[in-house]
């Protein structure tokens, strides 16, 4: 088989180094102003998708700083979790840089690395890709071929930045539901932590009144340092339609969700997971005709992304009206999921594996 790639991202990078492993050809077509460089994001990558990457990708080990617990705080219970995610004997997740990982995968010299200044369909199809996988979207493909999607503007803008501080047994997320927005914690290392704070407003909050939004919801930290922050607009997008043709939308460009739940990318994960064993299953019968591919894939995942999607949206507008009446229903919430070991173990399992 013969795949073309258009995109120089994290998502473009892992499913390259997956598809070379399969012994396929892979054209990577970037823009130049697409690269990344240093970046303070970092990805929270659930225990399954995080073993499926240890199989895959050399040097993950390095990068992953394991987390066992999940702690949920409201505005009221800031003392007190509501509730709290733990897997017996396992990890929770784990918390990644977006650079470093980046930085990995980009080593595979076997990815064929095509700049070019724009997307050309009628030029891709001239080199007779079996499969072209499309995660841009601001390309001419995106806005001709794939513009028709269920889309929610949350008129909400997340910052992200990463703390330094005192050593401390940093095994512990915490996610602070504020009357701004939701406030989460995430360990890198013993001393190191990264923050994200969806607030409910467009305005950027400058650095020195973001740390002290961070000091008043800090429950353990001795802060030496706060990086600069970086901002991104959060929209809730999904696709319509995954393909045209032998085109396959990916990545953000198929699903965009709330960061609250830190889900974004082990959707992509499950999606890459997905697709790995359609393309197994074509080339054991010989088959390389990648609209097959492409409509099998929606077929297997389309409806199961939507609902998790949703999913994540409901649980953003639930924290958010309780805040309006004073955490009344989180408390109430709280009580039932606390005696309730079969839906504690229910919600950690969705969180780590999702439905498919």
């Amino acid at each position: 088989m013969k795949i073309c790639l258009l995109g120089n991202n994290l998502t473009n990078l892992l499913l390259a180094n997956i598809l070379i492993k399969k012994n396929i050809k892979v054209d990577l077509f970037y823009s130049p102003t697409s690269i990344v460089l240093n970046t303070a994001r970092t990805i929270a990558i659930s225990n399954e998708n995080y073993k499926f990457l240890k199989k895959n990708i050399k040097g993950i080990n390095s990068l992953g700083w394991p987390t066992k617990h999940i702690k949920i705080y409201s505005e009221k219970e800031s003392t007190s979790e509501l509730f709290e995610f733990k897997n017996h004997n396992q990890n929770n997740f784990y918390l990644v840089k977006y650079s470093s990982f980046f930085n990995i995968l980009k080593k595979n010299k076997l990815i064929n690395k095509i700049e070019i200044k724009n997307y050309d369909y009628q030029m891709l199809k001239k080199k007779n890709y079996d499969l072209i996988i499309n995660s841009v979207e601001k390309n001419s493909i995106s806005k001709k071929y794939f513009q028709k999607r269920i889309q929610k503007d949350y008129k909400s803008l997340a910052h992200t930045a990463i703390i330094k501080h005192k050593k401390v047994e940093n095994n512990t997320a915490t996610q602070i539901f504020t009357k701004n927005g939701p406030l989460a914690f995430l360990p890198l290392s013993e001393n190191q932590t990264s923050v994200v704070f969806s607030n409910n407003s467009t305005k950027k909050i400058e650095k020195k009144k973001f740390y002290e939004i961070i000091k008043n919801y800090n429950l353990k930290y001795k802060i030496n340092y706060i990086s600069e922050i970086e901002y991104f607009s959060i929209k809730f997008s999904v696709l319509r339609n995954y393909s045209f043709k032998n085109i396959l939308s990916f990545g953000d460009l198929l699903h965009k969700i709330h960061p609250l739940a830190g889900q974004g990318f082990n959707m992509t994960i499950r999606d890459i997971k997905i697709l790995s064993k359609i393309i197994d299953e074509n080339i054991l019968l010989g088959i390389s005709d990648g609209e097959l591919i492409a409509k099998k894939f929606q077929k297997n995942t389309q409806h199961l992304n939507f609902i998790f999607s949703v999913g994540i949206d409901l649980i953003n507008t639930f924290f958010k009206t309780d805040n309006k009446i004073d955490n009344k229903l989180s408390r109430s919430l709280s009580k039932f999921l606390k005696n309730n070991k079969y839906l504690n173990k229910y919600a950690t399992t969705l969180s780590n594996k999702g439905i498919f």
